[in-house]
């Protein structure tokens, strides 16, 4: 076994390394970016090393520099995580010349699974069903492509991964913009435009085989469902999938390791399928996506139920030792869920946010792995996944409570999250009986998108707390009657609130929709005299109530209360930072609500960006190729009236 290896990566997925190692007796070096110099898992690691600015192609991508680092500190392996150079075999190929061993596959593996359409005719050589669609090289009339294949079809990016460089497209009339688009996306995203052309599967469910091998022979730990997505990125997962048939499961899993074989795979890797559900589950309907040479990272709902450390696994089988077990010894015991909590601002689109985590705190029955502390930064160089909550019971519906048990607890101060989101997730009927597929999300996204609105009771207990503790500090001792006014800022509302506090721990909050008498006592607060399971938290961004979700509220000044949200409808802003990668309009246009005025890239996807109204175009004050800030103003149309 090795004593020390370094770990080419950031975040939630560099501690969940360093867990196991450390857990093994192995010894770990990190690497960081200007960005990441106060991170968890620079914190977590035995050692450290600086290797570069805050943007990945200055830090994270630089192969050499890495390498450097691990024979400067006497690693004698290097894992890659998943993202940045986990699946590049020039990296392998760079790693293994330095005499370090690369804690993955191959560089030859990674490449015959690294191009969808080259993967897709090996597969098929292999015996693995693939979609119907054209998967060639040629470029050149990709349209006539999509006729042959029939529509809807679905352009993808042939070095994609995450949702980036794909398009759904329904009719001819927007094969030509779509393309476009995919192919610009992917550029940015993985330095290649070339994409295939597929058949859409209307009534798709998206299920991954996790497999591993030691470069001769291959097991399989089961399936994953990953139907629940949004802009093609996985959302909750589960394993097993639900509905699974005996017949199904082991068709897949002989599939999926076949595909491994087929490649001398060694490690971790997950053979992605993608599954006609129109007729339920049957073992005729499912199809070779594309294989992730990697860990994914939904992998900790396969170890729940198998009950087996994959990381181990990789560090065990990468030092030289065979497959830690074979098929018949694998098996699946009770159901598991993994929830992805982002930081997003979801009733936008799902737009990434940024912020400093003023507050954090995950519920002791559930696995938490984050890279994410309190203080720390969500920066906007990164993807911003605050975490991953993981749970697991004997029963789907048992597993299904207790995911819902668990986001509820989960208490996240200082930036937006999904995390409403993902409760309403966990609450949907249909999902609760099982019934997904890939679209789910985008059928129901208004009803899944709204922001819990906070009630009266809970506002009362927002604005008490403010006062009870500005009572005391005042010397409320000696029992004189305090009113005070308290402004709460929440969403885009204000509201101002009288408090009375009548006596230690007991105030009257009287609002424009109903009064409350709000007690705090040791046993917690209670609202007209009903205990409730509220905590409230005071934190640098204002003041948080939790109670079943997170509810947060600001504290502006009385005195400079923002305008009403439709008045700035004539000013586009940029969301987030990001690059400008078109402007649609000049000044002089006339524009409807909802048409398109320029593309923000930011972290690696398009956003664009829409009129609020009608109106005339007075100003345009960007240009494609611009870095901005957020909040920074590129449009401005004419005033109405």
């Amino acid at each position: 076994m090795f004593k020390k290896i370094l770990i080419a990566n950031r975040g939630e997925i560099a501690c969940r390394v360093i867990d196991t190692a450390r857990a093994m007796g192995v010894r770990t070096v990190a690497v960081y970016s200007d960005a990441d110099a106060g991170a968890r898992h620079v914190e977590m690691a035995d050692e450290a090393v600086w290797i570069g600015g805050p943007a990945p192609k200055d830090s994270y991508l630089r192969g050499d520099v890495i390498i450097a680092a691990a024979l400067e500190k006497g690693a004698e392996a290097v894992h890659p995580g998943y993202g940045f150079l986990s699946e590049n075999p020039e990296f392998v190929e760079a790693v293994e010349a330095a005499g370090l061993v690369f804690i993955g596959p191959s560089a030859a593996a990674i490449r015959a699974m690294g191009l969808k359409d080259a993967a897709k005719a090996l597969m098929e050589e292999a015996g693995v069903p693939v979609v119907p669609g054209y998967h060639g090289a040629a470029q050149d009339d990709l349209a006539a492509r999509a006729e042959e294949v029939g529509y809807p079809v679905l352009i993808k990016a042939v070095a994609g991964g995450g949702g980036k460089g794909m398009r759904r497209v329904d009719s001819a009339a927007g094969f030509a913009e779509a393309l476009a688009s995919a192919r610009g996306e992917a550029a940015t995203a993985f330095g290649n435009d070339a994409v295939l052309v597929e058949k859409y599967v209307a009534t798709p469910r998206h299920i991954e085989v996790q497999v591993f091998g030691d470069g001769e022979r291959a097991v399989h730990l089961f399936e994953r469902d990953c139907s629940l997505q949004r802009r093609h990125q996985k959302v909750i997962e589960e394993a097993p999938a639900p509905g699974m048939t005996p017949e199904m499961r082991a068709a897949m899993g002989q599939a999926a390791v076949r595909a491994a074989e087929a490649i001398g795979y060694k490690g971790a890797g997950t053979v992605e399928f993608i599954v006609d559900a129109s007729e339920g589950l049957r073992a005729d309907r499912f199809y070779f996506m594309e294989m992730n040479t990697r860990l994914q990272v939904e992998h900790p709902v396969t170890e729940a139920i198998t009950g087996i450390d994959l990381v181990e696994w990789q560090l065990r089988v990468a030092s030289g030792e065979a497959l830690p077990c074979a098929q018949e010894d694998l098996s699946i015991d009770g159901h598991a869920f993994e929830a992805r909590l982002y930081a997003e601002d979801v009733p936008k689109g799902f737009l990434p946010a940024t912020g400093t985590v003023a507050h954090l705190a995950f519920p002791d029955d559930a696995r938490a792995d984050t890279g994410v502390r309190l203080g720390d930064e969500i920066s906007h160089w990164y993807d911003p996944m605050i975490a991953k909550l993981i749970v697991h019971g004997p029963t789907r519906a048992i597993a299904l409570a207790r995911l819902d048990q668990a986001l509820s607890g989960t208490q996240v101060a200082g930036s937006v999250t999904n995390l409403a989101f993902l409760r309403a997730l966990a609450r949907h009927e249909g999902f609760g009986r099982g019934e997904v597929d890939t679209g789910l999300i985008d059928r129901e996204v208004e009803a899944l998108s709204r922001s819990p609105a906070p009630c009266t009771r809970c506002r009362a207990v927002a604005a008490a707390a403010m006062s009870m503790d500005g009572a005391e500090a005042e010397g409320f001792s000696l029992w004189a009657p305090l009113e005070r006014s308290v402004t709460l800022g929440h969403g885009d509302g204000v509201e101002v609130l009288k408090v009375s506090v009548d006596g230690p721990g007991t105030a009257v909050v009287r609002g424009e929709d109903g009064t409350h008498e709000v007690t705090l006592r040791r046993g917690g607060w209670a609202v007209d005299g009903t205990p409730v399971s509220a905590e409230v938290v005071r934190h640098s961004a204002g003041v948080s109530v939790f109670w079943g979700n997170n509810y947060h509220f600001t504290l502006p000044d009385p005195l400079d209360v923002a305008v009403g949200p439709g008045a700035l409808a004539g000013r586009i802003e940029a969301p987030m930072p990001g690059l400008v990668k078109a402007v649609f309009v000049e000044v002089g246009a006339e524009v409807h609500a909802g048409d398109r005025l320029a593309i923000l890239e930011a972290m690696k996807m398009e956003h664009v960006l829409t009129a609020g109204r009608d109106g005339v175009v007075a100003e345009v004050l960007a240009v494609a190729g611009a870095q901005v800030d957020a909040g920074a103003t590129l449009i401005v149309l004419e005033d109405e009236g």
